[in-house]
């Protein structure tokens, strides 16, 4: 079976993350991380592999500059048996419109996917509309927001857990599947892992050999904008209320109303 997992190189919460001059987020002069999210999509994929046997693969694709590498890196180094990292100047600024794009060529370069799996978001952008760009691209069943998976044959079930209830849903292979943060812890590189990633092959493709117009990615092509970005103000010291009157408890009342968090 051919898996197909798609990885995302984000900012670090933790490092001085910018903006660039044009209000796109600055990827290259700032610390940056396989998503969290996209580990949880890591770990079902290799799940499955191991549920399947040997005769399964598991391909990291990424999009981005050239230290997105290290994405596709961690990717081989939990699990995964091959990498495809698409890295050109072009795809700058791309929204999730570009970016599905650029990785639905990828991801058939990678041959025939009978499982895509995603993070349920990019914890730098938080849209989770991707997978279901990347259905429409390749015409291809979705089912999203799984926090339970189950394969059978040609045959896969996920739970989906919404506000008001929980859904069943099942589909035929093939299929586009994102996962949530529920499904379960991801995998730690082991060395073993990190020394046998080394080896493993990993290929960097262009937009022109993907076959993909510059023109239909970038910031130019972009259908959404950020139009301002301002810097989170400095911390201030908080009001300490001393309850020596027993007015404490008024006080407090008085704070989370003005906050109408009451």
């Amino acid at each position: 079976m051919n898996i197909v997992v798609c990885v995302k190189h984000v900012p670090d919460a933790t490092a001085d993350r910018r903006f660039e001059s044009d209000n796109t987020v600055d990827r290259v002069g700032v610390d940056g991380l396989l998503s969290e999210l996209d580990e949880y999509a890591v770990e079902q994929a290799l799940q499955i592999k191991e549920k399947l046997g040997d005769d399964s693969e598991v391909t990291a694709v990424c999009i981005g500059p050239d230290g997105a590498v290290d994405a596709v890196r961690k990717a081989l180094q939990m699990g995964a048996d091959k990498g495809i990292h698409v890295s050109d100047e072009a795809i700058a600024g791309s929204d999730a419109l570009g970016t599905s794009l650029v990785l639905a060529e990828a991801i058939k370069k990678a041959g025939t996917p009978d499982i895509i799996v995603c993070g349920m978001a990019s914890t730098d952008a938080g849209m989770s509309v991707v997978p279901a760009m990347l259905s429409e691209r390749l015409g291809l069943p979705q089912v999203t927001f799984a926090s339970v998976i189950e394969t059978q044959g040609d045959q896969i079930r996920v739970k989906r857990d919404g506000d008001a209830a929980t859904e069943v849903i099942g589909a035929t292979l093939p299929v586009v599947l994102s996962v949530t943060d529920q499904t379960g812890e991801a995998r730690y590189p082991s060395f073993k892992g990190i020394m046998a990633a080394k080896k493993k092959p990993l290929e960097v493709l262009t937009l022109a050999d993907l076959g993909v117009d510059a023109g239909q990615v970038g910031l130019a092509a972009s259908w959404s904008a950020v139009e301002e970005t301002n810097a989170r103000p400095p911390r201030t010291a908080g009001e300490i209320v001393k309850d020596e009157d027993g007015s404490g408890a008024a006080a407090l009342a008085g704070f989370l109303a003005s906050k109408k968090f009451i």
